[in-house]
């Protein structure tokens, strides 16, 4: 099967200020990830969906997933299905994801692990484990 007709998932990990984004395929391949402001949250998933042909949309379940959820049912424009997505720590997996993605380098090297802060918002890689646990959840 070619790269192109693998299907698209939409990770999603919706906040109150800003939203992680992100697309892959069942084999882990990652086309997109971003992290976006809520405000443009909606617009940026209309777009990815059409671009990608994506026809399922994983979410995070926590914080302000519900009402995120009823936003996406009032305003994408496609039809696309809705999984909610155990989140919980997520947020220390990505954390760790992105030195996995974005090694240390100088001074960073020298810090502990669990001091080592990643120096930008890592909720497209929150998106990216969302996408993951899906697939496993689904095996």
């Amino acid at each position: 099967m070619s790269q192109e007709r693998l299907s698209k998932i939409l990770g999603f990990d919706p906040g109150r200020d800003k939203c992680g984004v992100a697309i892959t395929d069942e084999k882990g391949n990652i086309y997109y990830h971003e992290v976006v402001e809520s405000s443009q949250a909606i617009s940026i998933l209309n777009d990815l969906i059409k671009k990608f042909d994506v026809k399922l949309l994983v979410m995070g379940n926590q914080t302000t997933s519900k009402q995120w959820k009823k936003r996406l049912k009032d305003e994408l424009l496609a039809s696309v299905s809705i999984t909610l997505i155990d989140e919980r720590n997520s947020t220390l997996e990505a954390r760790d994801r992105y030195w996995q993605m974005h090694p240390p380098k100088g001074l960073t090297l020298l810090l502990p692990k669990g001091m080592r802060n990643p120096p930008r918002p890592i909720d497209d890689i929150v998106a990216i484990l969302l996408i993951e646990r899906y697939f496993k959840n689904i095996k």
